[in-house]
């Protein structure tokens, strides 16, 4: 390695530590990381990649074995009188409610042609992308001249079953007939600015990832209401009627995000 390459390397690490493992005062960063840049569709792809492992993460090991151990799970989770936790569309919709209050301009949509909710209606070019994407089942990216916003469009798939028959069941969904792997909707990220610098994809990382931490938090929090509380901790679902705590559960998280969003950023 030349010594450009050697003080980009160096200065990202820095910026590593500092963004997903501890937040210090600002520390001064290698002027070699600072001045690369990376497209806005590469930023976009690995958020993407980071959120499809939170929540297949949080379906496949609390979901499915959380309710067979006993754990509940509804769309009305956040009532009061429910003892449940959110379906896995609508912990996504947490993480993107969390997004929202974060300083970062990246924001995230679960859409669909056919929602349930059609607050989740795909409209215009987004409507247009999402028609091509049920095709060939590719992801998109695009600029949205109206709002001025670099949109990638990521498909949704049926993977499990339970989702299939929810949304086949529910009265207020407008198709009850989906398979299994059927691209059911898309999620939906934009952003402003169309390259950024390595400190700002960092930061809109660590952002990413302080959202998925504030809703799992809710999650725990609203266990800790229920009349028959779930032990909290290490032990998984799968061992019993138990939750992985806040630490345990982010760094299975991070474990399975952080060596893929490494790679890919040390490839810009």
């Amino acid at each position: 390695m030349n010594k450009t390459s050697i003080a980009f390397v160096s200065g990202m690490a820095l910026l590593i530590v500092y963004l997903f493992v501890s937040a210090p005062p600002p520390l001064p960063v290698a002027s070699a990381a600072s001045e690369k840049t990376i497209s806005v569709r590469a930023l976009l792809e690995m958020c993407a990649e980071e959120q499809a492992s939170i929540r297949t993460l949080y379906t496949k090991e609390i979901v499915g074995p959380g309710k067979a151990a006993g754990l509940e799970f509804d769309e009305h989770w956040d009532e009061r009188q429910i003892e449940a936790g959110p379906l896995p569309a609508l912990f996504l919709r947490e993480i993107a409610r969390n997004l929202e209050r974060s300083p970062v301009r990246l924001a995230l949509f679960l859409g669909s042609d056919k929602p349930i909710n059609q607050a989740n209606l795909f409209k215009g070019e987004q409507a247009a992308q999402f028609a091509r994407m049920q095709k060939d089942r590719q992801p998109k990216f695009f600029f949205v001249e109206d709002i001025r916003l670099h949109t990638a469009m990521f498909p949704d798939l049926a993977v499990v079953a339970p989702c299939v028959d929810c949304h086949n069941a529910h009265r207020e969904s407008p198709k009850s007939d989906w398979q299994l792997n059927a691209v059911m909707g898309a999620t939906t990220w934009t952003y402003p600015e169309g390259a950024v610098d390595v400190t700002e994809a960092l930061t809109v990382l660590r952002a990413l990832r302080q959202s998925f931490r504030a809703a799992y938090t809710t999650y725990l929090n609203k266990a800790k209401t229920f009349s028959s509380k779930p032990g909290i901790g290490r032990a998984w679902p799968t061992s019993g009627y138990f939750l992985p705590s806040l630490d345990t559960f982010m760094q299975e998280a991070n474990k399975r995000t952080s060596p893929k969003t490494m790679e890919r950023l040390l490839e810009q």
